[in-house]
């Protein structure tokens, strides 16, 4: 029995954390939370208002501390099992840390609580959720992309690293150029075209791993994620759908007892009237 006030209290307190108006504040502190972070690397604005954005800031850095402390106290163990209750409550913790000495980097670190916003928003949460779940796909790509940096770094040291030492002098240089012509970053005039100058045939390295490194794998990329997005919906429509048909299954269950009581007591009616008419004379 004692339990009983403490439950109704965190379920009250659960209630209003999760209200559509709460959470619209929240995410409206951390827009303005954000403006003032960045206000703060504006040297003309800390001289003109920096004693009022770094109240503003702390007072909203304690109006999180309360909204993480209330979200605790409502979910209690289950506020631990979720990651995102987890991340957000992560990002505040830096910003309590004294950035001072050793931790003056976490200074710098305040602004990870505008990503509290990926948090916050659903839709936000879903695209990070879809690109969580592209990461083993992702990974094997990477590993392929890596394999085919290496075999073109490779060739190319052994090809150009005479001729053209700045961009293919050794295996790191010459990754890094391949890097750049991957992004297609002022390749062929910056790069390619020298070097044919001298290699007339030099295109037929360029070209290939343009194929196969931008135009293949980085479209494989693209492709995992956008399947990873997809399936991604796909689980949180069927979920919704399961969750609507046992609401539906149990208010389902709910009406049939109901009718059975029903039924029973229309019986015991029925009864009581019949002897009411045999007893009548």
């Amino acid at each position: 029995m004692s339990d009983g006030p403490a439950s109704v209290s965190r379920e009250a307190t659960g209630r209003f954390i999760s209200h559509p108006r709460v959470q619209a504040v929240i995410i409206g502190l951390i827009l303005v939370n954000a403006a003032i972070l960045g206000l703060e690397t504006w040297p003309a604005a800390m001289d003109a208002a920096g004693g009022l954005l770094k109240t503003l800031d702390r007072a909203i850095l304690a109006v999180f501390v309360v909204e993480i402390a209330a979200r605790i106290y409502a979910h209690r163990t289950a506020f631990w099992r979720d990651p995102w209750s987890v991340f957000d409550f992560a990002v505040v913790a830096i910003a309590l840390v004294p950035a001072s000495g050793p931790f003056a980097v976490l200074r710098a670190l305040r602004v990870l609580r505008v990503l509290r916003l990926l948090t916050m928003v659903p839709s936000m949460r879903r695209v990070v959720g879809a690109l969580l779940a592209a990461i083993p796909g992702l990974g094997s790509i990477a590993l392929v992309l890596a394999i085919i940096f290496y075999v073109f770094g490779v060739i190319g040291t052994n090809l150009f690293a005479e001729s053209h030492p700045q961009w293919f002098g050794s295996l790191g240089r010459t990754l890094y150029t391949l890097f750049q012509v991957m992004t297609l970053e002022s390749w062929s005039m910056g790069i390619a075209r020298p070097v044919m100058a001298e290699y007339p045939y030099a295109w037929l390295f360029f070209v290939t791993f343009i194929l196969v490194a931008t135009f293949t794998m980085l479209n494989l990329f693209i492709a995992i994620i956008v399947n990873a997005m997809q399936s991604y919906q796909e689980a949180e429509h069927e979920e919704t759908v399961q969750a609507l048909h046992q609401t539906q299954d149990h208010i389902e269950g709910e009406l049939h007892a109901e009718m059975r009581s029903l039924r029973t007591e229309m019986a015991e009616l029925r009864k009581l009237l019949g002897a009411a008419r045999v007893d009548q004379p």
